[in-house]
């Protein structure tokens, strides 16, 4: 974890010399929600991150999350994402370190007017970590979404997901849906701040819901830092979480 933090200020070093040649990066992250919009069409646009999360079991669960999208055009595009690495310590004290599950997502938007868009997203997460990390399973799924500037420096973003399970117990059902709603403001030239409500239910399974506020600072258009926090509102939704991570356009591929 300190290690990856440390990572942070030698990649701002590193690209901020042609961060005001590039286009404007678009942040996914932190939030669990997605936006309607793409990223610049041509660049590969990289996040990545730390984050802690403290919970009854695993106990504690550290990972340096990531994402890579690349859109071919301002409606249709494509990302990549998962953790890097995993440390996570369970209610017994026993340790297990390893990558995490991957995940790919085709994205396609729709387009209403210069406020408002639609979006699509189709997915799959392939079970890439080891056992007792990941799920050990693989799952697909779909997610609507729409995004809306509403006010002035005002945006929204809902999200409604439906995914199927590959591995459920018994007396659950494998379809599990979603929903998430961020707001969030710029709050001058550099400063954004935003908020979020999310959850899951599934048959036979207890409801999760959860919330998170955090805090972003454009260095430059093309590079994002962020943090924040969330918290499981239940006893099904885990405990507190701690995250910091950039966004930023690290080539152009066509």
């Amino acid at each position: 974890m300190k290690r990856a933090l440390l990572f942070i200020p030698a990649l701002l070093a590193c690209i901020g010399a042609q961060a005001d040649e590039v286009p404007s990066v678009t942040p996914y992250r932190p939030s669990v929600s997605t936006p309607a919009a793409l990223s610049a069409p041509g660049w590969l646009e990289v996040e990545a991150g730390v984050q802690r999360s403290n919970a009854e079991d695993p106990r504690r669960r550290d990972t340096v999350p990531y994402t890579l999208k690349l859109a071919f055009t301002p409606d249709w595009g494509i990302r990549v994402g998962g953790d890097a690495f995993v440390h996570q310590q369970d209610a017994a004290g026993t340790s297990e370190r390893g990558i995490g599950d991957t995940s790919i997502v085709l994205k396609r938007r729709f387009a209403v007017n210069d406020a408002n868009a639609f979006g699509l997203e189709a997915g799959v997460k392939l079970p890439t970590a080891r056992a007792g990390i990941g799920s050990e399973h693989t799952d697909a799924g779909l997610n609507g979404i729409f995004s809306s500037d509403f006010a002035p420096k005002w945006h929204v973003d809902v999200n409604l997901t439906a995914t199927h399970l590959g591995g459920t117990p018994a007396g659950e059902s494998a379809w599990q849906k979603g929903w998430a709603s961020a707001f969030s403001r710029n709050l001058d030239e550099h400063w954004s701040a935003q908020a979020e409500l999310s959850g899951t239910w599934r048959g036979g399974a207890d409801r999760t819901t959860q919330a998170l506020v955090a805090a972003a600072y454009a260095v430059s258009p093309a590079i994002v830092i962020d943090a924040g926090v969330s918290k499981g509102l239940n006893t099904a939704s885990g405990g507190w979480s701690v995250f910091s991570g950039i966004t930023f356009l690290a080539a152009k591929v066509f």
